[in-house]
This record gives structure tokens, sequence and C-alpha cells, in this order.
């Protein structure tokens, strides 16, 4: 039987001292067993598949805050989703005729729908209200900084800001 490469040993080991204490600490936090076993594994999914991820593990100094860090990041995105999940299923229910649609079209318009707001997330609350007012409901810039309370010159400056976010979001530029 091969010996296992250093970086997989080293995991195994991180897994292992690690797994239950991370368990335990979601359990509470997320009132669902599955969901934390679930999440448990999502954190060590993305500790193995981090960018050079045998140096990041390498340079942990503080295993749990780690991967409590880690996993709070996926909770709030788990959470996030659930509540995105649950106002679509409100506005498509208060539809005066309920339209049936596919398991594939629903999955794909929730998809759409956590990408956009994962895209959104990254904008203060103002910038991100004005675009998608602008947006959405098809407001007027006079209108909308009516509604803001602000100047339409800076309700121009939001959607600007707003746009070149998406944009930069959609190539994949970090900033």
């Amino acid at each position: 039987m091969p010996t296992p490469s250093p970086f997989k040993q080293q995991v195994s080991v991180f897994y292992r001292d690690h797994h239950r204490w991370l368990f335990g600490w979601l359990r509470p936090r997320v009132e669902c067993r599955d969901l934390a076993a679930d999440l448990v594994q999502d954190v060590f999914i993305r500790v193995l598949t981090a960018k050079d991820a045998a140096a990041q593990l390498e340079a942990v100094r503080e295993p749990k805050g780690y991967l409590a860090t880690i996993a709070r990041r996926l909770m709030i995105d788990h959470f996030r989703r659930a509540r995105l999940e649950r106002a679509w299923f409100q506005a498509v229910a208060e539809q005066p005729e309920a339209v049936t649609i596919s398991e594939e079209s629903r999955a794909i318009l929730l998809e759409s729908l956590y990408e956009l707001d994962a895209m959104l997330a990254g904008l203060g609350a103002n910038v991100r209200r004005a675009f998608l007012l602008s947006q959405l409901d098809g407001m007027n810039y006079k209108a909308i900084a009516a509604q803001l309370g602000v100047s339409v010159v800076t309700i121009n400056r939001y959607i600007a800001k707003a746009t070149q976010h998406c944009m930069l979001y959609s190539l994949g530029v970090e900033r």
C-alpha cells in the first residue's frame, strides 16, 4: 500500500483533530444536526480546495478560529440562500394565477437569484437599494433620490458604482 503524501497526512490529522469540535460549534448555531454535518463537510472541502491549500493549512496558527471563520461564512451563505428561496416561493404564491414551472427552471431561477444576491452583497445598502429600484422597479433617478432622501447626483454615483461593481464581479475581478 503506497504511503500517503505529507499533505494528505496533514489534512487527515487536521480533520481528525477538529471535526468533532467544529460539529459541536455549528450544531447549536444552525439548530439542525444534518445541516451542521453538511456545513462541517463543506468547511473541510473549502480547506482542501483553497488556493495553495498545503501552504495555507501549514500557516494556520489558530485552527478553531480558522475553521469557525469559514463555517460562519458558509452558514451566512446558507441562511441567505434559504431567505431568498422563501421570498421567491412567497412571490410565486402571491401571483394571481400560479404558473407551474419545471424543477429545472425553478433551480435555474433560484441559482440566478443566489448569484445576484452574492453580486450585490458587496455593495452598501443605499447603493444596492438604488440599483435595484432602478433596474427592477424601473424608477427614474429623481424618484429614487426622493425615496432615499439623497440628491440625484448621489443616485448617479450610486448607480455608476453598482454598475461597475457588477461588471467587475461578472468578470471575476476581486475588489
